[in-house]
């Protein structure tokens, strides 16, 4: 990996590294989304069907996973397989279970009640990808906290492989979570049958679930039709690290992000140039085994670094701006450094907690903000299958106490009607 000294470094450099772009501009994949979406919202199942033997399964017949090909596959899954998805499940679902949150009422002012009545969603489509390996982990990070929430529905789209099948653990997984139904649909025009509904598949409130560029800039183009998650990029992961940091656990996890995608980002930050040249050691002794070398080398060689700074504040700093989808504070004393994080995804504080835990096992949905966008938004929670309806009720004497001021605001914004609306209900008493 390439070191960056941020003393010497050229401010752009350091930039194209730390401050990466959620969506570059891209004609050419916004006119081929444009164009399956409009087709998929005129034709429906036709449309869907022949980007399915376009792009997954050359003799695609139906959209619909049988559901006895479901509890077949399910049937075949390895038990320590189940094991792991059962655990996975019963962690995320006893982590998500702390955020519900009830209707309330505020009675305390004379002549008011204020609330809120909060409610599920009736139906939610969970986006799986499948494209360089099957994500039943994905699968249990979205459709979990929608069960939590209370959703009704909940429905999956994953792309086939050549012969139509789904792989055994995402419907193991589907099966585990609660899944109603399984469409075998990936990429854009899976966005577009949940946005849009189809003949086999009824339009959803809001879709969930992470996917490459054409997904997400499909899910862009139909947010106000339905409601989506977020917009999300590659996989990244930053790492602080002081000189008490295992170079070999440190390079372990730059590798297990690096992995994912060419365009992942996998950066170390670190006061120490010891702990750099040890890293780099590292991934280059631990590549040689990888499966996936090839990939890892790839996001390594062309988005991966490490930074060189002077002090742990500098990298604060740096991770702050960053704002990366995972923090993992690789130092002596990672709790003195938490409340100066601002800006996260998901933080994972010393040497034991490695990311991988966070995507797999320990229970916080792994569907978080990438590309800076932990500055405004936050991880996939139990609040995004919910909607809240206020609630505002007066009396008599409630509304004469409120009446002067309504009426000079009202007033004040030229809307002589809403200023009207109270005063005759004042003539009225």
């Amino acid at each position: 990996m390439r070191v960056l000294d941020v003393e010497t470094c050229k401010p752009e450099k350091l930039a194209g590294f730390i401050d990466k772009p959620l969506l570059q501009e891209n004609p050419a994949v916004e006119e081929t989304v444009r164009a399956i979406l409009a087709d998929v919202r005129d034709r429906g199942d036709e449309a869907v069907l022949e980007y399915t033997r376009k792009f997954d399964w050359p003799d695609a017949d139906s959209v619909v996973v049988p559901p006895e090909d479901v509890t077949r596959a399910h049937a075949r899954t390895p038990e320590p397989l189940l094991t792991a998805i059962r655990t996975a499940k019963q962690n995320i679902e006893r982590f998500h279970r702390q955020q519900l949150r009830g209707s309330w009422f505020d009675t305390e002012q004379p002549g008011k009640m204020l609330g809120q009545v909060i409610r599920p969603l009736d139906r939610v489509g969970v986006l799986v990808p499948g494209f360089l390996a099957p994500l039943p982990s994905s699968l249990l990070m979205a459709v979990v906290p929608a069960r939590v929430a209370g959703v009704r529905e909940v429905v999956v789209c994953t792309p086939p492989r050549k012969d139509g099948s789904i792989h055994s653990s995402v419907a193991a997984a589907a099966v585990e979570a609660g899944v109603d139904r399984i469409f075998r649909i990936g990429g854009a025009q899976a966005v577009g049958a949940l946005a849009y509904g189809t003949e086999s598949l009824h339009r959803v409130d809001k879709i969930v679930g992470p996917g490459n560029v054409y997904v997400t800039m499909a899910k862009r183009f139909v947010f106000g039709q339905v409601g989506i998650d977020m917009l999300a990029g590659p996989s990244e992961v930053l790492i602080l690290a002081d000189e008490t940091a295992n170079a070999q656990h440190v390079a372990a996890d730059l590798l297990s992000q690096a992995e994912h995608d060419p365009d992942a980002r996998a950066i170390l930050v670190t006061t120490s140039p010891s702990l750099a040249h040890q890293v780099n050691a590292e991934i280059e002794e631990q590549l040689g085994s990888l499966s996936r070398q090839e990939i890892a080398r790839r996001s390594l060689d062309e988005n991966g670094a490490i930074i060189l700074v002077a002090s742990m504040d500098q990298a604060v700093e740096l991770a702050n701006r960053a704002a990366p989808e995972h923090l993992e504070l690789a130092v002596a004393e990672p709790r003195s450094l938490l409340e100066k994080i601002e800006n996260a995804g998901a933080i994972l504080l010393g040497d034991h907690s490695t990311e991988p835990i966070g995507d797999y096992i320990a229970g916080p949905s792994h569907i978080l903000p990438t590309s800076g966008t932990a500055r405004f938004s936050s991880p996939l929670n139990v609040d995004d299958f919910l909607k809240k309806s206020n609630v505002i009720m007066y009396s008599e004497d409630g509304l004469k106490a409120d009446a002067a001021a309504t009426i000079e605001l009202a007033e004040a914004e030229g809307l002589d009607a809403h200023a009207n609306a109270v005063r005759v209900r004042l003539q009225d008493t």
